[in-house]
């Protein structure tokens, strides 16, 4: 009897465990890309100062 409800306790546990971690991943929502001025930075040093970091620029650097 006691082997049976700590049994039952730990596979309700566990289905709690998987039903919180579910809807903590449909609740997640998208990034806001260049929300905090991260998308297009001006540059300002160097040999592309005043230029734009865009997606052309920051192609050549790799």
């Amino acid at each position: 009897m006691r082997d049976i409800k700590h049994l039952r306790v730990n596979s309700e546990k566990l289905a709690q465990d998987i039903k919180e971690k579910s809807l903590f991943r449909m609740q997640r929502k998208a990034v806001n890309a260049g929300a905090n001025g991260t998308l297009e930075y001006t540059i300002k040093e160097g040999v592309n100062k005043t230029k734009i970091a865009d997606n052309r620029l920051i192609k050549n650097k790799k």
